[in-house]
């Protein structure tokens, strides 16, 4: 795995961002947002929803856990999940998320929450607020997204 740094000035680069990563997508991927309250993870996997096709704007599933989309409401399906709400891996068993990897794309906000049984495959994109109010995004990028990456 390798790991790249990217600064994003503002929402719009957040956004755009996200657009450049649904170019990428596969089914069966899992893209793994993490950083604190605030950090732009909704906004990101907003940006990826919306280069998928998705009119609107993507509500937080900060409430119902796991918001899944189909197709034609996005090129692909997507389980938009948000584990903010639970406390234990033990308690993300029932929500069967891999299940979704058999024909979705999984994107997760709070993956910590899962402990190990994040996904080896997953790219991790680690997000920090700057001093400036910019983003500092992280990427752990798997052998399965290397190519790909370079391409973001």
């Amino acid at each position: 795995m390798a790991d790249v740094g990217l600064y994003l000035a503002d929402e719009a680069a957040m956004l755009d961002l996200g657009h450049r990563i649904a170019t990428h997508v596969r089914i069966g991927d899992v893209v793994a947002l993490e950083g604190g309250l605030g950090a732009g993870k909704t906004t990101l996997a907003r940006g990826i929803l919306e280069a998928l096709g998705l009119a609107g704007e993507a509500p937080s599933p900060s409430f119902a856990i796991v918001q899944p989309y189909d197709v034609p409401e996005v090129r692909l399906p997507v389980a938009h999940v948000d584990l903010y709400r639970l406390d234990m891996p033990e308690d993300t068993e029932e929500l069967a998320l891999g299940d979704y990897l058999m024909d979705s794309l999984l994107i997760v906000e709070w993956p910590d929450r899962l402990g190990a049984r994040l996904w080896p495959h997953a790219l991790r994109l680690s997000i920090a607020i700057e001093g400036d109010g910019a983003r500092r995004l992280t990427a752990d990028v798997p052998d399965a997204w290397t190519e790909r990456w370079s391409q973001i």
